[in-house]
Formats: C-alpha cells, structure tokens, sequence
C-alpha cells in the first residue's frame, strides 16, 4: 500500500490556521481517510488557542528520549512534538494533518515519504483584526510582528501550496479541504497494456480512491498533471495487470498523447458540460450555423464533450440540413483542425474520386502524367475501410505510403508528384468521432462528405482540383443526376473557399480494369503505363480524360483537347511510367515488389447466357474474403468483360490469395453466390 500524505499546515500567526484546521477537522470527521494530528505541547490544557495534549517538562522529555515522538521542536519558550503513532497512520495509506512549524519543514522531509505544505495566508486587515481578537498582544507588539517578514522555506521534494483566508471562515474551510482533496485524489499514471486505437480510454481499479465506479458512464474525465491534459473515457478494470489503488492506467495512444512519464502524478474531473450545447440543439431543429459557430461546435465534440448519441443526433441533422454556404464554412473550420501545408507555386493539383467501384485505379496513373508535364501533384489517399483495396493499398504493393510531412515535401520537391497516405497527414481526432459514429450507423451524406473532403484539400496546399463523381445502381451516387448535383455542389464551395474545382459525374455500372485487389489492381496501372497490348482499355482511357483536364489548368496548354494530346504523348513516350517509378524511388521502393497471389481458384460459368450481371457488393466480399486489402496479393482478377456472352464453363474471374485458408472461404462465398449473375 502506497503510505499517505503529511499535510503540514504553517502559516504566521493571525492567519487563522486554527480556526481552519478546526473546521476542517468537524467536517472530514466521518472520512477515515483522514487524521488530524493533536500536537503535545509544554503549557496547561486550559491556555486556550488549539485542542493539544499538555505536557511538563519532564514528561515531554521522558516521551521525546522514549521516541514517542515523530519530530519536535521549540517555539516562544515551549516544546512541541507530533505523536509517533502518525507514522503508523501514514503507513496505513491514511493522510495526516498537522499544524507545524515552518523551521520543521527540512526535517520532517527525511521522515515521511509525502510531504506537503500548506501554506495559509492573508491580508494585513484580516490578520490585523485576528491578533486583536485574541488580546493577547498589544498594539504596537501586534505592528512589530506585521511588520516581520514571513518566507516559506522552498525545500526540494517538498510541494508547496497556498491557501488565501480572506474571507468567511467557511469560504477558508473550504479552500482549505479543496487543497487537501487535490492532493488527496491525485492519482499515478501507469501506461496499461492495451492499445485502443486513437481513442483514449482510463483504467481505474474497483477500490480506487476516488471512486472508481461513480466516473462509469458516457461522459468523459480530464486527466491533468504538469501542464498537460488529455480526455478519456473511464473503465473500471478488474483483470490483470492489478492497479493500485491511487494508480489510474491509460491505454496506449492515452499515454502517449499525455506525454508525461510513467508514476507522474495527476488528478482528474469530469469534463465540463459545452457551451456549445444551444448550437447542437439548434442544428437539431434545422437552423443555418456560420462558420464561427461550427468552429465552437466541432471543437467540443473533437475534444470529447459530447456523448456518442449526441453527436449521432448532430451529424443525422447535418446530413440532411447543410445549405451551400454552411458547407463551406465547415470545410474551412476542420482545415483550420489540420497542419497547412504551403507550396512555392502557383498551381497545385490534386485529384479526388468518391470512390465504390472496384478496380477505379486510375490515380496512379494521373500522377504520373501530370508530374511528368511539370505540375505538382501532391496526392494523399486512404486505405480500404469496406472495399478490396484504396488508392494507398494500391501504391503500397509498389512503395512506401506512411511519410510524414516533412518526408512528402521531399518527394514532391524531387519528382513533382506522390501518392501518400493521409492517416499521418491530415487525417484528424475530429474524423475519428465521425468515423467511428457515421460506419455504423450508415450515415452518409454527400454534403457532409464534400465539406471533408475540401478541408484536405485546403489543408495540402492544393489549388486546382479534379474530382470523379462514378454513379450507377450500385454505386455510392445511384443517379447521373445525383452525379451532377454533387458536381454542382463542389464546385459551388470550392470558389468559396478559394479552390478551382472541377467535378465530372462518371459512368459507375462496372468495374474499371480487370484486377480487384492491392496487387491486381497495381498490376492493371503498370500494363497502362509500360503501354501493354493487354493493358485494360477503360482503365487508360479514363485516367487519359482525367489527366487531359488537369493539364488543361497549365497556361501553357490551356484546353482539354490540347491536354489530351500531351498526356497521350506522356503514355506513349514511357515518361509517366519512368515518373512513376521516380516517384516509387523517392517515397521507397518495395523490395521485392508484391505479386498476386500464387494459390488460385477459378470461378466458371455452370451454363451458356447472353450476358451476366456483376455485383459489386459481392465480388468485392469474395475479394475482402480472400484476404483483401491486408493482404496485398489477394483480390480477384476479372476475366469476363460487361456486355459479352457467356459459354458454359467459361471463366469469369479467378481468385488469388496466399493463404490455403482464406482461399477456400472466398471459393466457397463464391460458390454460393459467385457476383456474376448469369442473365436468362
């Protein structure tokens, strides 16, 4: 058991120290935690000031030679002494409180483990009128004894803290169990064996000493110690490895993100109630927010202050009421969450897609056209979260995705282009409450999503961007129409908040390329770039339309048509695939490149059609089953392209893995229902 704390209180005479201690004392009467040490001192019983164990001469002696006492000491002509027995206390983990002397403070250090000075104060007038009270003194001895300095001695290892008595004896009695509750309450902070992500997550022990279990619930706590805090949430944690009980563990990005070392000290509270709360409710009922307000709001749910269901309730509201203008302005509060980054240029490019149809690889083909003409193209993209491979799976099969900031404008600044992982780059603790909430829950809203993705964009540096709307039935943007208006809308706020934009709503019916997974797809971009005969013919021709409008923005081409004919010069000539491998260069070659998996199983047709229907839900969980995206070489490889017969026991696409295992659970997925519908 850790011992308790000492709480030495000193203070001159006229502060009101008794009275405080008294008062502590009648309150904290029923806190076992707690003992108030009752001094032995050289006078009668019956001298008045503080409740004390008289004491002759001779006895005090006799018990100080005995060891009886704890430390002693004298004062105006009498011998003080703390009973021994408070050792005992001490030991018990109980705290004690003792009245003492400023001059005992060096010695009393080396006797206990957990000293604490309180150091009581207050004004001239106050003590002024105190020592009169007493009438003890007159009043010229009472001016002598102002008029003396009083300093606290500083003693290394010793906390010092100061109560200001001003005021009522309540208000004093108060400051002065708030001092010795803060203290009291303070906890050690231990990392604890379990990474939770980026969510922060407290551990406190069944009998901790505040109270572990009256912190369960949906509200957060602050942890505070030496200028820095975090938030968490509080479990109460029965299971090995067994904390202490004025110990509080914290998980792994907890720790981290705390930043201070192992058994630093730190007390805790409840996270405050937002202020922000009248704007939520406000959102709730459909009102419009500026730019000012969200800031307010989205700050109070990046740091915790609301509880899941609240900002649930927030974000279902903002996914249906969100005016151009309010997007806008939150696209320009959650860049203001993230590290700007500023370009030496004039132009800067950067392409975006809304993604859901497998295969759509066509990014890493863009940038190295576009870097190869001399435009900076710096890309950052996300992993799969439900699909068989992002943009960063893709480029990772060939390179290094993970740079920092510092590393990506390295690249950039050698090769024109990258493509980068955003998680450690603009990826923000505002996403992940997003994220973790709107996953779930389903909700997806296009207007939600255009601000998201602007902020990255303004926080790159970007200046010019191109964005790919794919719609079709089972595409995120059923509709061309709802293609066109997602078009409309970023346009709309990217002159706002300052950026080019140019959006195009793509035909999403089918897959683009033939590969679907990290490896199959990264080998599709290659077959384009190295201009092979079986380099699919959509994939190119769509990241050529996408390439032509970027280079469209250089004032040395000017048009689309003239941006067309250089980005094909660019292909045919291999200088984006020389780029490109640049590129993979300078971000870090992969050695050995990934390959598609070698265990195989090929899905045929059990009959002859005129057509099949492909599924994209479903071949892309045959993919995912197969091991996609963890496992870079597995994924599917089509075989049947959209609008050709089919002849029994054609093949239609081949499963690749590197595990016996997850090979078979995708064959046996894709027995049952192998996504290519055949058509009657």
């Amino acid at each position: 058991m850790r011992p308790g704390v000492f709480f030495l209180i000193v203070g001159p005479s006229g502060v009101g120290k008794d009275t405080l201690i008294d008062g502590a004392r009648a309150r904290l009467a029923a806190d076992a935690r707690y003992v108030f040490a009752q001094r032995v001192i050289t006078r009668p019983a019956d001298a008045g000031g503080e409740q004390h164990l008289a004491a002759t001469e001779a006895a005090f002696e006799a018990r100080e030679q005995a060891g009886g006492f704890l430390l002693t000491w004298s004062a105006h002509g009498l011998r003080y002494g703390l009973p021994a027995e408070l050792s005992d206390a001490l030991r018990a983990g109980r705290h004690v409180v003792a009245n003492g002397s400023r001059a005992t403070i060096r010695r009393l250090a080396t006797r206990v483990e957990r000293l604490v000075m309180l150091s009581i104060s207050a004004d001239r007038g106050h003590v002024e009128a105190r020592l009169g009270e007493r009438g003890r003194e007159s009043e010229a001895e009472i001016a002598a004894r102002l008029a003396r300095a009083v300093e606290v001695p500083e003693v290394p290892g010793v906390e010092t803290l100061h109560v200001a008595n001003n005021g009522s004896v309540e208000q004093g009695v108060e400051r002065l169990i708030a001092a010795l509750e803060g203290v009291a309450r303070r906890l050690r902070v231990v990392p604890y064996p379990i990474d939770t992500w980026r969510e922060h997550i407290a551990y406190l022990p069944a009998d901790s000493v505040i109270g572990a279990h009256d912190y369960l619930g949906p509200d957060r706590i602050d942890i505070v110690g030496e200028g820095r805090s975090i938030r968490a949430n509080v479990h109460v944690a029965g299971t090995q490895p067994a904390l202490a009980a004025d110990q509080i563990g914290l998980s792994r990005q907890a720790f981290e993100d705390l930043g201070l070392p192992e058994g630093a000290s730190v007390g805790i509270h409840r996270t405050p109630a937002p202020e922000s709360r009248a704007l939520l409710r406000a959102k709730l009922g459909g009102t419009e927010l500026d730019e000012a307000q969200y800031r307010v709001l989205l700050t109070d749910i990046m740091q915790g202050r609301y509880p899941p269901g609240e900002v649930a309730a927030f974000l279902v509201a903002a996914s249906h009421h969100l005016s151009d203008d309010e997007v806008a302005a939150l696209a320009r509060v959650r860049a203001g969450f993230m590290r700007r980054v500023a370009w030496p240029e004039p132009i800067v490019v950067d392409k975006h897609s809304m993604g859901g149809i497998p295969g759509s690889r066509i990014t890493l083909i863009v940038i190295p056209i576009v870097a190869a003409h001399g435009l900076a193209i710096p890309k950052t993209s996300s992993r799969a979260i439900t699909s068989a491979a992002g943009t960063a799976d893709a480029m990772e099969v060939l390179a290094k995705v993970d740079l920092t900031a510092e590393q990506l404008r390295g690249v950039v600044e050698r090769t024109r282009g990258c493509v980068a992982w955003n998680g450690r780059l603009n990826h923000t603790v505002l996403d992940d409450v997003m994220n973790t909430i709107t996953g779930p829950l389903g909700i997806d809203s296009g207007r939600w999503s255009v601000a998201s993705i602007l902020s990255k964009k303004l926080s790159a540096g970007s200046t010019h961007v191109i964005v790919d709307l794919p719609y079709g039935p089972q595409a995120k943007l059923k509709s061309r129409d709802e293609g066109l208006e997602l078009a409309r809308l970023f346009e709309t706020v990217g002159r706002q908040v300052g950026l080019t934009i140019e959006a195009h709503a793509t035909d999403g019916a089918a897959p683009i390329g033939r590969g679907i997974g990290p490896a199959l797809e990264a080998r599709d971009v290659l077959r384009v770039l190295d201009n092979a005969t079986d380099a699919p013919p959509d994939l190119r021709d769509k990241a050529l339309f996408f390439a032509s409008r970027i280079l469209a923005w250089d004032p040395a081409i000017g048009n689309a048509e003239q941006g067309l004919a250089r980005a094909w010069e660019l292909l045919r000539n291999g200088a984006a695939r020389r780029k490109l491998d640049e590129i993979v260069d300078a971000q870090g070659r992969r050695q050995p490149p990934v390959l598609p998996g070698a265990l195989t199983h090929t899905v045929r047709a059990q009959r002859a059609a005129p057509g099949a229907e492909l599924h994209i839900a479903r071949i892309t969980e045959i993919a995912r089953r197969a091991g996609a995206p963890n496992d870079k070489s597995a994924g599917i490889d089509l075989v049947y392209r959209a609008g050709t017969p089919v002849h029994a026991g054609q093949e239609l696409y081949v499963i690749h893995s590197s595990s016996a295992t997850d090979l078979e659970s995708a064959a046996t997925l894709a027995q049952s229902d192998p996504g290519l519908h055949l058509l009657a």
